[in-house]
């Protein structure tokens, strides 16, 4: 194994605040206090997920233990790190303060670490994707991402845009909407009109709007969506009456098989319109909302997370 490159080692813990300790004796005649290392990983795991249980499991310590380490910090600092909530934790002021601080010396003295062993050491990101945004768009360019930065290790979980993100132990999520989640930045991606989409046959017998009169109207659980679009194009006195579904995808399958006609996100279902499963049979789109990569206020952002919110607004630019 070729020797670590003591400089670079030195000048990256250097970096996060370490230097050439002085003799303890020379300063106060008193040794100097000793870090309380455990309890500061304790607080920094659990600030990162924002959850106890999570952050126990990662140390391998019972939860007990964790808020032990815990409680004894607050102690010896005389301030609340935390704030209980019924589902994680929340930081205070003062947790919000110290959280970035080491967050980013645990960091960059694992990656010295690393150097010793000449293992190179890839950065975990955790992103929760609703299963529309995942399989229309994400999941094509993935291969892209990580050609560009494979020394993130990108771990993706669907959902159908109702998460926690602290709960659900995420990074940062991509979800549909306004941009206007209490507690949360937003960085709009990609704007999605919506327009009726149907199976072939059934879009055969639409000729104008008014014909949706006598067809099967699918709903979201989002039920201002038909509303909307129908009142785009001077139709208001029709309501959508259709089975609802929790989830996109399983509302254009539903459409595919001829079940009626949903109102679906043009962008997302490009493969479906261009293998005929889907058809548009009107022009008229309406804007509901967009996507947006969402991540917590109190969290600091990570290397990891700026970059592949930089790389998703460049792909979608």
């Amino acid at each position: 194994m070729p020797e670590p490159a003591w400089p670079a080692i030195r000048a990256e813990m250097e970096g996060c605040g370490y230097h050439d300790p002085p003799d303890p004796l020379t300063l106060s005649g008193m040794p100097s206090p000793a870090l309380p290392l455990n309890a500061l990983r304790a607080f920094e795991a659990a600030a990162r997920h924002q959850n106890l249980t999570r952050a126990a499991l990662e140390l391998c310590v019972s939860q007990a233990a964790l808020s032990h380490q815990i409680r004894g910090l607050e102690e010896r600092l005389g301030v609340r790190l935390f704030t209980r909530l019924p589902r994680g934790v929340a930081l205070t002021d003062e947790g919000a303060a110290l959280y970035p601080v080491l967050h980013e010396s645990f960091h960059r003295i694992s990656l010295a670490m690393a150097r010793f062993t000449g293992s190179g050491q890839r950065e975990v990101l955790t992103v929760g994707v609703v299963g529309t945004f995942a399989t229309g768009w994400l999941l094509p360019r993935l291969a892209g991402f990580q050609s560009l930065h494979p020394d993130i290790e990108l771990r993706v979980h669907t959902h159908n845009n109702r998460i926690d993100l602290a709960g659900d132990g995420l990074d940062l999520a991509i979800r549909f909407g306004d941009g206007d989640w209490q507690g949360q930045v937003s960085t709009r991606i990609l704007e999605a009109p919506f327009a009726p989409l149907c199976a072939p046959g059934l879009a055969r017998q639409l000729r104008m709007p008014a014909d949706l009169a006598g067809a099967d109207l699918l709903r979201s659980y989002r039920s201002d969506e038909w509303p909307r679009w129908l009142q785009s194009v001077g139709m208001t006195g029709l309501e959508a009456r259709g089975p609802v579904f929790d989830s996109s995808l399983t509302l254009a399958a539903a459409a595919a098989g001829g079940a009626g006609v949903a109102l679906l996100p043009l962008c997302m279902f490009g493969q479906e319109l261009a293998e005929g499963r889907l058809q548009q049979p009107f022009a008229q789109t309406t804007l509901l909302g967009s996507y947006w990569l969402t991540r917590l206020r109190s969290r600091s952002e990570t290397t990891a997370a700026r970059r592949f919110g930089a790389w998703l607004q460049a792909s979608a630019a």
